[in-house]
């Protein structure tokens, strides 16, 4: 007797289900935890981290995220405006920044900044102006194509009725269409600052100073100093996730807001 579709639905998913704890099982079997256990959980040895991995650590990432954001954010703002224009020019020099700066990798990007511009031109930047360059150049990159589409994804009756109130261009650019592009782009950017939160790890290149650390950098260190094999790591990648999982969570508020709001 052939099955009917949800009977082979079923069948699937039972056999899927089993796949899967079958996988689960042979890893949990394979995995040596008694190296795990004094490599990877090692916590008894992690106490010198605290508090300045909280106190400098959670706070440099912080602000090395914030300023790589603004950076990023009024950059990715002038390329979508840019991109969007009737003027060629302007479109040919927006195209070529985005897909120069989407193409190289992030960490190219901080060691030119960190090491090649100041070598070019005989000058020292403070580390928080080659975090907020470096980030902000390659976050504008990605947030100029998330605006472009929000800006793209205003009704174009929303300029022309503007417009016959006698707005001229550019205040009704600012007054409403840009606003209106940022509440549709509110979850891409959200998920767009906790890449940054991540990407701010990069700066390790630079050779910090302790009151400069970000939580990476914490990691790296207690690795070599504290004999707690990859602990110090973990505890480090624990606080990305009080930073990443709010943030996370808010996209998807603002994800399920936007649904609503079409419906």
């Amino acid at each position: 007797m052939a099955m009917t579709a949800r009977q082979r639905a079923k069948v699937s998913l039972y056999v899927q289900a089993g796949i899967f704890v079958v996988a689960v099982a042979a890893v949990i079997i394979a995995v040596d935890w008694k190296t795990v256990g004094t490599s990877v959980f090692n916590f008894a040895k992690i106490g010198p981290m605290f508090p300045d991995i909280f106190l400098v650590g959670l706070k440099n990432t912080l602000i090395y995220t914030f300023l790589g954001f603004v950076v990023g954010l009024s950059g990715g703002l002038l390329l979508a405006l840019m991109k969007l224009s009737s003027f060629p020019l302007y479109r040919w020099l927006a195209t070529g920044y985005i897909e120069f700066f989407r193409g190289v990798p992030a960490l190219l990007v901080f060691i030119a900044f960190g090491y090649g511009v100041p070598l070019a031109f005989g000058i020292q930047w403070d580390v928080n102006i080659i975090v907020m360059v470096s980030l902000g150049m390659v976050a504008a990159a990605y947030i100029a194509e998330t605006l472009r589409a929000g800006l793209q994804a205003v009704p174009k009756g929303q300029m022309e009725a503007a417009r016959s109130l006698g707005m001229p261009h550019w205040r009704a650019m600012v007054s409403i269409v840009i606003p209106q592009a940022f509440k549709i782009v509110l979850p891409p950017l959200t998920n767009e600052i906790i890449l940054l939160t991540k990407d701010s790890s990069l700066i390790y290149v630079l050779g910090l100073t302790a009151s400069q650390y970000e939580l990476t950098k914490f990691g790296r260190d207690g690795i070599s100093s504290l004999g707690a094999g990859l602990t110090p790591l973990l505890v480090a990648g624990a606080f990305y996730l009080v930073i990443t999982i709010p943030l996370s969570l808010l996209a998807r508020k603002f994800e399920s807001r936007s649904a609503r709001t079409k419906r």
